[in-house]
């Protein structure tokens, strides 16, 4: 039995399988399937700005309904379902204590004193590190892609400045070099990266004629752009590489540890073939290690890295070139006739 155990954000894992952000966590008898299963690792679902702003907002309605009460009141306390995120926080503090894997929290914020102030509530729940996710909708054109990215560098020191344990960011594709902009986090401090955000994007219902926000889970083929940028980054970089979108199988999970990531998380197969899909997974890696004589998985991380490869076009644009000119390939696939 070969051994699966690896390292993430210098956190030991029995295995490279990490649960995604995702609601699932909000099933107790779902977790406990997807533990047993053999789970590496599980990031709860992730704390919003909006959640912090509305919740706050809702107390201060909640307590100002009692300014005007006076001393004969039978309770100076109003009935409050929470106060800010709390129960976010309780909930998340419950699946640390729940189960034997590492737990890490996810926030998605949008200003600086938010960012820091719930890291430090997020880690006083026991969390193994945390997950800040940077997210910046272009809304302005005077706004540039420099601006935006020294403020979430920003965030990532600050962030690091006022926490303990490793923190990890979990990123979209849309800047201009993401490469430059990982090097960039990865000098601020950070401890892995999550490859790449998926983002839910606006569908319209031309019949309503409105905007609706479909619930659709990643495709298969979504991981392949994950795959070329853990084989970039392979070897560049102090903090650990996640792939994060697109993971259903075995053979997903070994292509991108093949580039040179250290983990990956999976969310869209567990939904589709419920948590028994993990131990699947688990069993056919061991397998394919076995046939392959791989007796760890560092044996084989990075093999397939730009760092180690012979072929310096393997991740260039000549090999894209090479491919379109050898198009006659895809009339073999698809024949028109």
């Amino acid at each position: 039995m070969a051994d699966l155990s690896t390292t993430y954000m210098g956190i030991q894992l029995k295995n490279p399988l990490i649960l995604g952000a995702c609601n699932l966590v909000t099933k107790p008898e779902v977790i406990k399937q997807i533990e047993e299963a053999g789970i590496g690792a599980i990031v709860y679902r992730s704390l919003f700005e909006e959640q912090i702003q509305l919740e706050g907002l809702q107390m201060d309605e909640l307590l100002s309904e009692y300014e005007n009460r006076n001393a004969e009141m039978t309770s100076l306390f109003p009935g409050l379902e929470h106060a800010g995120p709390k129960e976010h926080l309780y909930n998340l503090e419950k699946l640390v204590k729940s189960v034997s894997v590492p737990v890490f929290a996810s926030l998605n914020a949008i200003y600086e004193p938010t960012w820091v102030e719930y890291a430090k509530e997020l880690e006083k729940t026991g969390v193994a590190g945390l997950e800040l996710n940077l997210y910046a909708v272009p809304g302005y054109f005077e706004v540039t892609g420099e601006s935006i990215e020294d403020k979430q560098v920003q965030i990532v020191k600050a962030v690091k400045e006022a926490v303990s344990i490793p923190v990890s960011v979990k990123m979209s594709l849309f800047y201009t070099n993401p490469l430059n902009f990982i090097k960039k986090v990865d000098e601020a401090g950070a401890d892995a990266y999550v490859l790449f955000n998926r983002f839910f994007q606006p569908e319209v219902d031309i019949d309503k004629e409105e905007y609706f926000y479909p619930w659709e889970l990643s495709n298969p083929k979504d991981h392949m752009v994950g795959l070329r940028f853990a084989g970039l980054l392979h070897g560049n970089l102090e903090g650990s590489i996640c792939i994060n979108r697109g993971i259903y199988d075995a053979n997903d999970v070994i292509k991108m540890i093949l580039a040179g990531a250290d983990v990956v998380q999976m969310v869209s197969t567990i939904y589709r073939n419920s948590p028994s899909v993990v131990s699947d997974i688990l069993m056919d890696i061991n397998r394919w290690m076995d046939d392959k004589g791989y007796k760890s998985l560092a044996d084989f991380r990075g093999k397939l890295a730009r760092k180690n490869m012979k072929d310096p076009f393997t991740y260039q644009r000549a090999q894209y070139v090479d491919i379109l000119m050898r198009s006659e390939a895809i009339f073999k696939k698809y024949p028109m006739v």
